[in-house]
């Protein structure tokens, strides 16, 4: 009931265009519901489902009917003539409407384990596309994800210039008071005019980035482009990795999906080996027939009425020679497995440098986040000394533009290391298998 009054809420915001704030879960929770990409995945998934019962009603009895209706051109009767007859003895009449009807049973009873090995095929690729759902999952999940954080850092960055163009204009204004107090230039206004010029034009930017960050935002959701979508979230908190990275790709090679849907397929590639050298052997089905026909034909004299007959028996076919279409046929099959266990050792590869890379990209990240926070605090210090300086005018108007300089890029900075960090962490979880949603 919650989940609908929530989405009751976000169409009624898009539709009478007010602004809506998503929580990262929420974010998650919409763009998962209307990925395209998971729609195709589950249409898949569906579909192998369907191979399973396909493949196992090939086992069980097969019941099929057919019926027909024949009118016959007009013939003269069957007839024997006897000496001691005046008349020709007709032994059977000529009917002319012909009506059938025949109820077949088909049992297969051995077919080389063809149709066993297709269903265990089947099955395994069953399984292999609901694992490969579950990555599809996590994959989506991870593009809302850096959409997210990626319109977060974009926020962060614009809202550090519009407290910068704050600060500048105070600047501006004090300078200029100073100006007419004669402890100022002119040469000290223009300056600041300038310095406010120039981080006017990196707004600009900036909110500029900021729409096209929120335009990425509402397409990985689901919504509309032109949404009025804005974030929000807890400050991001940081923490070391403490884990071993032997650990972590051994996690990995247990965990993820991949690995596990083409394990099912080279499971399913054995299978089709096997079914493919069911063509050397015989198949035997047993078979039963049911009639109902006017005339019957096993019925002699024909009599025109509905008569019922029925057969029961064996079949066995065996293609003795097919000019070595079996033994192609197995080789095709033995080369697909060989190409299918070859990309999964390619892929285990892959992983491995992934989580290696994204082990090390993390603890990197860590650090930056350190370094940068080291960086704010620094310069947030130097502008406030730099700051008070210029008030008393013992600092120039030079040094204090350096100063804001410095302090927006160490909070620019900052800002970029923190979502970073985040999508470091992200990506580590991701390529280690564990579910990011």
């Amino acid at each position: 009931m919650k989940k609908i009054f929530f989405l009751i809420l976000l169409f009624a915001s898009v539709l009478f265009g007010q602004t809506r704030k998503l929580t990262l879960a929420e974010s998650l929770e919409i763009g998962l519901k209307n990925s395209k990409d998971l729609k195709i995945s589950n249409s898949k998934m569906i579909s192998a489902g369907a191979q399973v019962t396909s493949a196992t009603s090939q086992l069980l009895p097969q019941l099929g009917i057919t019926a027909s209706y024949m009118h016959l051109s007009n013939i003269p009767p069957f007839q024997v003539s006897l000496p001691i007859f005046p008349q020709p003895i007709q032994i059977s009449p000529v009917i002319l409407d012909n009506y059938n009807l025949k109820l077949t049973l088909q049992q297969p009873l051995f077919t080389g384990f063809r149709l066993l090995s297709l269903r265990s095929a089947a099955k395994s690729n069953y399984k292999a596309s609901q694992l490969d759902y579950n990555s599809e999952t996590n994959e989506v999940a991870y593009k809302i994800q850096n959409a997210f954080w990626n319109y977060y850092k974009a926020a962060q960055n614009d809202k550090v210039l519009t407290d910068n163009l704050q600060q500048i204009n105070q600047h501006l204004s004090d300078t200029k008071n100073f100006l007419s107090n004669g402890l100022a230039t002119q040469n000290d206004v223009l300056k600041l005019e300038v310095q406010y010029s120039s981080t006017k034009l990196q707004k600009i930017e900036a909110d500029n980035n900021l729409d096209i960050a929120r335009t990425v935002f509402n397409q990985a959701v689901g919504l509309p482009l032109e949404s009025e979508t804005e974030i929000e979230t807890n400050a991001i908190s940081t923490q070391k990795n403490s884990d071993n990275l032997n650990e972590l790709i051994a996690e990995a090679k247990n965990n993820r999906s991949e690995l596990k849907a083409l394990n099912s397929r080279v499971e399913a590639s054995q299978q089709g080996v096997r079914a493919a050298e069911s063509t050397w052997f015989p198949s035997i089905y047993l078979i039963g027939d049911y009639y109902y026909s006017k005339p019957n034909q096993r019925i002699i004299p024909a009599v025109n009425k509905f008569k019922d007959t029925w057969d029961v028996g064996v079949s066995l076919s065996w293609s003795l020679w097919n000019w070595g279409n079996s033994s192609a046929q197995t080789t095709i099959a033995e080369q697909n497995k060989i190409q299918i266990e070859t990309s999964l050792s390619q892929l285990k590869d892959a992983v491995e440098i992934e989580v290696y890379q994204n082990y090390l990209t993390f603890k990197r990240a860590y650090d930056k986040v350190n370094v940068a926070k080291l960086g704010v605090e620094q310069a947030e210090e130097n502008y406030r000394m730099i700051n008070e300086k210029y008030n008393t005018q013992v600092a120039t108007s030079t040094d204090l533009i350096d100063s804001e300089v410095s302090l927006l890029q160490a909070k620019t900075n900052y800002n970029n290391a923190l979502v970073d960090y985040e999508m470091a962490k992200v990506r580590l979880d991701k390529s280690i298998g564990r579910k990011i949603y």
